[in-house]
Parts: structure tokens; sequence; C-alpha cells
């Protein structure tokens, strides 16, 4: 697990993704590789297989949450905006670190100690554009001597670990250095195992700011197939539980439904079958309020058969975050295994509608 620790404790909010690009460009040139990308910042390895055709683009994203500075008080101060979708009550009091050029400052979130908390503070849920980071500094002059400006961005802190089960892990980010991690795991098995195809195998930008890397990673790209590597949401904690929902440690999800994509049943079908064929369990997700770099995937020019795979995780868009283990190994598996039976009269079984 050592390369998804190095991916997660990187530092990467969207529009910013360069420290975890050079994690992943690092893995891609030991496969020898031709690395490709996009005008954004995504980066792709290129591997042939025994043909050109079809283009298989697997995809995870190399953004996470966080902020960027906004304001800087005359107190020493910094207001932050958000980047991607944060409920604001998990933020108060949690350590982040600010990113100023080459050097970097750990703030707190600040808030108010319970005792002088009125009872109207009490109940209130407190809005983002209310809080603050404090970095220690005592003016905006004192920022300023800091290298500190307006437009840095401010990225969670939270330590990787595997907790004592040895299969849960724990880190920030996973929403989706988890989908870089599966993306070069099943590169680096391909140097090694035979598929009929041509596998683009990496991560896009912004995608947690409107999928945006995903629309000219598709352009720059051309894929005939695609596959979006990414979290579910496991709903498996108290108050949340959910026979028909996913849960952390019961195999891969497969999305059946999100707010940005319907997949091409073909491909789901295919996915779900190899699924079954090697006794890899499976889970199925419906969601209408996100979507996937999928999303975008599949209306690049003509249309292009797409699907998301993924894993459950425990409190994305959080400072921290939980998958199993075992569901990231079964991804894996499941997506070689699927990739060695997508060959070109396969493909065009799934855009049979068009003749």
């Amino acid at each position: 697990m050592r390369l998804l620790q190095r991916l997660t404790e990187a530092n990467g909010v969207s529009g910013y993704e360069h420290e975890v690009r050079e994690i992943v460009r690092d893995e891609l040139q030991q496969f020898d590789v031709p690395i490709v990308g996009d005008g954004l910042g995504s980066i792709f390895g290129e591997k042939r297989g025994t043909s050109d055709k079809p283009r298989i683009l697997l995809a995870g994203h190399l953004d996470e949450v966080g902020f960027m500075v906004s304001e800087i008080t005359k107190s020493g101060y910094l207001r932050f905006s958000p980047l991607g979708g944060w409920w604001s009550q998990v933020l108060l009091s949690q350590r982040v670190t600010i990113m100023a050029g080459s050097r970097k400052y750990t703030g707190v979130i600040g808030s108010k100690a319970p005792h002088v908390l009125s009872a109207e503070e009490r109940n209130k849920i407190y809005p983002i554009k209310e809080m603050y980071i404090d970095v220690g500094a005592h003016s905006d002059s004192q920022i300023k001597e800091w290298g500190i400006r307006i437009g840095d961005p401010i990225v969670p802190i939270c330590p990787f670990e595997i907790l004592p089960d040895h299969d849960t892990i724990l880190a920030k980010a996973l929403d989706n250095r988890m989908g870089c991690y599966v993306a070069l795991e099943v590169l680096r098995r391909l140097q090694v195992e035979e598929h009929p195809n041509t596998v683009i195998a990496g991560a896009t930008v912004q995608e947690e700011v409107g999928l945006r890397g995903a629309q000219t990673a598709a352009y720059a790209i051309d894929p005939d197939i695609s596959f979006a590597i990414d979290v579910g949401i496991a709903e498996d904690a108290p108050g949340q539980e959910n026979l028909l929902h996913p849960k952390m440690g019961n195999g891969p999800v497969i999305t059946f439904l999100d707010a940005t994509m319907i997949p091409n049943i073909g491909l789901r079908d295919l996915v779900l079958d190899t699924a079954e064929e090697n006794r890899i369990p499976i889970q199925h997700e419906t969601m209408l309020g996100g979507g996937t770099d999928a999303g975008r995937f599949h209306v690049n020019k003509r249309g292009v058969p797409s699907l998301v795979v993924g894993v459950a995780a425990r409190y994305i868009h959080s400072h921290v975050s939980m998958v199993s283990k075992k569901d990231v190994e079964n991804v894996v598996e499941l997506m070689v295994k699927v990739i060695q039976k997508l060959d070109e009269e396969k493909c065009k079984q799934f855009l049979s509608f068009t003749t």
C-alpha cells in the first residue's frame, strides 16, 4: 500500500494537482509506455496490447476536495472558498495545509470554545462563508511576508493508516486517489498479461468542480470504451443501514444510475458477468445526487460506452475517509479480467443499436 499512501498524502485540490500528477508520472515512466494527456493536466500511460483497437480509457481523478484562500483579514486570518462539495459541519477545528508556492503552512479552521457559545450559536449550522483559518499570524502584513496570497490552495490534513483489522484504510483523498491507484495497478498487471486492445490508464483533473478534465481528456484520447474508477457511498454506519445499498468490504460497486449518466447496458452486463465468472463479489449503486467523470466520457463525440466501477467509501468529502483494501484489490482484478475480453468485435456489439 505504499503507492496508495503516497497518493493520498500528496496535496492536490482541484486545479492544483501537480504533486499527485508527478507521482503518477513517476509510476508511468517505470512501465516504459508513452505518456499522454490534455491541456488541463490530466495524465495517462498508453499500453498497446495485441491490437490498436479498441481504445480503452481507464481513469481515476487526481483532485481532492479542498479550499482556496479568498480573503486575508487585517488581523492575519484567512477566509476561504470551497473547491468541491463540503458540508460545513465537518470543518470546524480541522487542520489544513496552505500551499503558498514552494512553502507550506499549517492552519486550523477556527471555532469558539463551548464555554462562550450562546444558546442560539449552539444550535446553528455554521456556514463556510463565516469560517476562517488561523495560521498563527498577527497581521495581514505578516501573512504577506510569509508569501501566502489570495488564490492559494488549501488542503485537508490526514495521515494514511491501515487499521487493526489489516483491511480498513483510513486516509484523506481516497476520493479519488483510490482510482489513480487502481488505474496504475491495472497497467502494471497488463505489462505481463495479454489484452486484445490498447489501454490508456491514468487520471483526470478537476473532477470535483465539474468533470472538467474528463471532457478534455476524452477529446484528446478519443476512446472507444471508458471506465471511470471512483468511490461510491458506503451506507453501513449506524443510522444508515440499508441492505440494498453499498457496504464497505462487500466488493466492487457498479453504478447503475447517477445524476450524469446511465451506463451502456451491454458493457454493464459484460462487467457483471465477468465478476460472476471470477467469483468477485459485486454491489450496485443508484445515486441521483452526484456524478463522475463517466458523465463526460460517455458523451464524447458520437458517444462512448462507459461505466463507473469503484469501491464503497465512508466519510468522503471530509478530512478523512475509509475504504476496504480487499475491495480495492478486487476492483483491480475485475478490471484486468474485463479488459482481457474487450476486443473490437465485442465492442461493436455495445453499439449494435446504431446499425
